[in-house]
């Protein structure tokens, strides 16, 4: 079973298609190329910020649901592409993408949008990219808000797969030695079989998978992946000084609820939910319960 470069670590390496996606958004210039973002909504005040998982995909699979939309009445929702992927440019030759250059993209989008302070939020991949940022910028956070993220020392995930599907994990294993036999439909059907493990409901895990098309950003993954290995945010942790809120889908095989967990207890403060009825995305699972949590926390002083 691929560890590298799919969900085992933390991504979905794959492009969601919203039909007749209606969302436009902006882009701006870095050193290191252009970012697309999306904003969502015009209210005044401290804006949401939220960062998706991977690392080497774009933001659309956020829009599995239309729980920003909702979220987005009261307050503005900026969605966006991370370096090299999606709508933000690729990646030259000799660019670097590391921990520390996604860190600096984020706070150039704080800058772009002109916020002193946000609400920042990151689900799997990017829970742990807000982590690290707001080791690195806490002045410039007023909430946090990590749903089932990475370990904060990254090869601490844990991963359920091969214990509570593994007979999807035995068909992923056989589809992923024929893609490196050069069969070239062997790869996106082991990544519906990758997808297929991450929902709780077996309606909303069809729904989804109809509208996944193949394709991922692999060296932005692999090489992300890689600088990571150098870090451990667990220190980090403790220092935190704002509201957290620690998310998680009691069934999610991709990040077991205890790494929340273990990320909850290891901030002051901070308040854990599960999502009794989700796996991996209890935005899509359990959007209502997701927009009541995420509005209860965000009004808090």
């Amino acid at each position: 079973m691929r560890s590298a470069i799919l969900f085992a670590a933390i991504c979905l390496s794959a492009h969601w298609l919203a039909a007749a996606d209606p969302h436009t958004g902006h882009t701006f210039q870095t050193p290191a190329g252009s970012i697309y973002y999306e904003p969502l909504g015009t209210a005044a005040g401290v804006p949401l910020v939220v960062a998706n998982g991977g690392p080497g995909f774009d933001h659309s699979y956020l829009h599995l649901s239309d729980v920003w939309e909702t979220l987005a009445k009261s307050r503005k929702v900026i969605l966006y592409d991370q370096r090299g992927v999606g709508k933000s440019s690729a990646l030259t030759k000799d660019e670097s993408c590391t921990l520390r250059d996604q860190i600096d993209d984020l706070e150039a989008l704080r800058r772009e949008i002109g916020a002193e302070k946000i609400d920042l939020a990151g689900h799997s991949w990017g829970g742990y990219l807000v982590m690290a940022y707001a080791a690195r910028y806490p002045e410039h956070i007023r909430h946090l808000i990590i749903s089932d993220a990475a370990a904060p020392k990254f090869s601490d995930t844990l991963f359920l797969f091969k214990d509570v599907f593994p007979e999807g994990v035995e068909r992923q294993d056989a589809l992923d030695f024929a893609d490196q036999m050069g069969d070239k439909s062997a790869h996106e059907k082991s990544l519906r079989e990758y997808f297929a493990m991450l929902f709780y409901s077996p309606e909303k895990r069809d729904a989804a998978l109809a509208k996944l098309e193949g394709g991922e950003n692999v060296r932005v993954n692999e090489t992300i992946e890689h600088d990571l290995e150098h870090f451990d945010l667990n220190p980090e942790l403790a220092k935190y000084r704002f509201p957290a809120l620690v998310m998680t889908g009691r069934f999610d095989m991709n990040v077991a609820p205890l790494v929340a967990y273990k990320i909850h207890k290891a901030i002051p403060g901070s308040e854990f939910v599960v999502f009794d009825r989700s796996g991996h995305l209890p935005f899509y699972e359990e959007p209502e319960k997701f927009v009541q949590v995420v509005e209860t926390f965000l009004a808090k002083p």
